[in-house]
């Protein structure tokens, strides 16, 4: 069985029901999330071995959030506790033409505390086949970032491949380090790239278009200036609004360009978490198929991820291999 690990942090999500703005409501659901967590979630349930690493609050909210991981069979022994609490967001959820809206309060939160002599790597990556991150991690605290490079270290070692989504946010690196240089420094222990032109013109400085052509050119010019990176993975989004949207994947593998049909999505439940369902679509699919089928199915996840509220894909294999068969129609399974 794959034995994978995910580091960064796990958030609450509040949010009015339905579409409703915060003024129309004072009644709010919550969800957990936070990109890696996304992804750990959504491959346990796609019948892999999952430990997350991270740092929550010591109190009634953090032990909710680790019950929360263990019912869907996520390891969590190597989750720490602080007396901070735990990061949020607040999201209004859009539709038609009007779109979503986030507000963070992340920035004292439980694991931007997290600093390197917390997490014992070599116990935590123990037997472990294929360890992810994002680039929003190393954007929350020194600390965050420090921890990480120590765990890409221990990856690299142990021959872990190292699967990344490098998309930071700026609004994030408010603790005098440079986003584009820690980026770069990581980028040496990325086996798997989990992203587009738009990321790979942030690490390089260039500034290539957005057709086939510019994407296998990007791709290889992230390859020659990092040879550690095998293969490139792209999801392509077209927006009609904000509740009907098109996705399809396209790949550089080192030898070939390849892309998915699209697959429209016209009535869009929650776009949150879409991005981290198909990473983690591409992180099983590299463990069981060729890299196209890889891609295939992780565009499929990444479409059904679109029909469950909160940040979760609840997605099975058998669901993701249903659509890929055609069944699109959502007829009732009896």
């Amino acid at each position: 069985m794959n034995r994978i690990v995910t580091f960064g942090e796990v958030l609450m999500r509040l949010s009015p029901l339905g579409n409703k703005k915060m003024k129309q409501t004072n009644l709010l659901e919550y969800y957990f999330g936070g990109t890696e967590i996304n992804v750990s979630i959504s491959l346990a349930n796609f019948g892999n071995k999952v430990k997350h690493i991270s740092c929550i609050s010591d109190d009634f909210i953090g032990n909710t959030c680790i019950g929360y991981l263990r019912q869907y069979n996520v390891d969590t022994r190597d989750i720490y506790r602080t007396n901070r609490a735990l990061g949020m967001y607040f999201l209004e959820v859009g539709a038609v033409m009007r779109p979503s809206t986030i507000v963070y309060n992340r920035s004292n939160s439980a694991f931007s505390g997290v600093t390197p002599d917390m997490v014992d790597w070599d116990k935590a990556l123990a037997k472990g086949n294929w360890f992810h991150w994002t680039g929003i991690t190393p954007g929350l605290s020194r600390g965050a970032y420090e921890t990480l490079k120590e765990g890409l270290k221990a990856a690299k070692a142990k021959g872990i491949t190292v699967s990344s989504d490098p998309t930071y946010r700026s609004g994030l690196w408010k603790y005098g380090v440079d986003a584009k240089d820690a980026i770069q420094d990581l980028m040496q222990y990325v086996t798997i790239f989990i992203g587009g032109v738009n990321e790979i013109n942030e690490i390089l400085g260039t500034e290539y278009g957005y057709d086939n052509e510019d994407f296998i050119a990007a791709s290889k010019a992230i390859i020659e200036k990092y040879p550690n990176v095998e293969k490139v993975f792209d999801k392509i989004r077209v927006s009609i609004n904000a509740s009907w949207q098109k996705i399809k994947g396209r790949m550089w593998n080192g030898n070939e360009f390849k892309e998915t049909e699209f697959i429209e999505i016209t009535h869009i439940v929650d776009r949150i978490g879409t991005g981290d369902a198909f990473a983690a679509g591409i992180i099983y699919g590299l463990l069981n198929f060729d890299d196209y089928k890889a891609m295939e199915f992780a565009t499929a996840a990444c479409a059904l991820k679109h029909t469950f509220p909160g940040d979760i894909n609840y997605a099975t294999v058998e669901d993701v291999e249903h659509l890929l068969s055609g069944n699109s129609g959502g007829r009732v399974n009896r």
